[in-house]
């Protein structure tokens, strides 16, 4: 079965020329959206993608009325194959049922795990050049100077207790240890450890 799907980005906007294409092509049922190339909410292609079958096929008038970005045109295509559905744009004479379509699906592929490689190489590069920088990767500390001064000040005091300063600076018991004192206590260290008896 063929499934027709056609975006416009403005009420202003016609569909007509899309779907006279779509219903030309032979699709058994349309759907639509008014949305813009970057919103996120698409409802009829979510609901196209809800009515297709295995074996149905995806008929879009273009490749740039699918996808939000190329990022999401891969996305959606590659999730098409997986669920064993197949894609056709008509503009671009995309048939993945052809021997060229599956070369396209392909590509696509390729593409995808590039982007991917892509972004874990900047990652990588981005982490070595703060450690060099002497900053470390991850989230910030939520111990800052002030915290930890008055974390120690506290802890010094030996009428409060560990659950007092923790909850009293906002902070967990582990980032407390980690910070003041090292190794983390087992659950018998009295009441320094927060575990006040009856």
């Amino acid at each position: 079965m063929l499934i027709g799907y056609a975006r416009v980005s403005t009420a202003e906007q016609n569909l007509d020329l899309q779907t006279d294409a779509l219903t030309k092509a032979g699709c058994d049922k349309i759907f639509t959206d008014t949305a813009g190339g970057g919103k996120s909410e698409r409802p009829g292609l979510a609901e196209a993608l809800n009515f297709m079958r295995e074996g149905d096929v995806l008929v879009v008038w273009k490749l740039d009325r699918l996808g939000r970005s190329l990022k999401h045109l891969i996305e959606t295509v590659l999730a098409l194959q997986k669920a064993h559905k197949g894609f056709r744009s008509l503009q671009e004479n995309i048939d993945t049922s052809t021997s060229g379509g599956k070369l396209f699906f392909h590509i696509f592929g390729a593409l995808a795990e590039f982007e991917r490689d892509i972004i874990r190489d900047r990652t990588k590069a981005g982490l070595a050049s703060a450690r060099s920088r002497g900053r470390l990767g991850g989230r910030p500390s939520v111990m800052d100077a002030k915290k930890l001064k008055m974390a120690r000040s506290l802890y010094a005091d030996a009428k409060t207790q560990v659950v007092e300063i923790c909850e009293g600076l906002g902070i967990s018991r582990a980032t407390f240890y980690r910070h003041i004192v090292a190794p983390v206590p087992t659950t018998n260290s009295g009441a320094r450890a927060g575990n006040s008896s009856a």
